[in-house]
């Protein structure tokens, strides 16, 4: 089991934080709406987040690591870098669904279908390229 890592270090330059943590609070949306709106990733988004807050706010990268839905994901992710079989299989099958019901939806509409084919191949292969972690 690898050690926890360090608190991470804050970023000296004012508007490198200032940009950060725009980058962070927009993941951070885009995250919390593809919670309901299929086809948009959540995971990844507030992985994003996360990351941005860690070097433009340790309040708000604390406030995501304690919080009840997202914190044990994120913790888990900054101690491991790394899913279980369980977590990558409800990701792979959710987003498959999801992408499903979107190109059903999109009848008629080949291009579009296409590509939301391809995003959600793609999003899969990530998933799948991570690391399994034993629980």
């Amino acid at each position: 089991m690898p050690e926890d890592p360090a608190p991470p270090t804050v970023h000296r330059s004012r508007t490198v934080r200032m940009l950060l943590w725009i980058a962070g609070s927009i993941s951070l949306v885009l995250g919390v709406i593809g919670v309901i709106l299929p086809g948009l990733p959540t995971t990844p988004f507030i992985l994003l987040a996360a990351a941005c807050y860690a070097k433009a706010s340790p309040r708000l990268h604390a406030w995501l690591l304690n919080h009840r839905w997202m914190g044990p994901m994120l913790r888990d992710w900054e101690r491991d870098h790394s899913l279980t079989r369980r977590t990558k299989t409800v990701a792979v099958v959710s987003m498959m669904l999801m992408v499903s019901i979107s190109i059903w939806s999109f009848r008629g509409r080949l291009a579009v279908q296409l590509v939301l084919l391809v995003t959600g191949l793609i999003g899969a292969f990530v998933v799948l390229r991570l690391r399994t972690r034993q629980v």
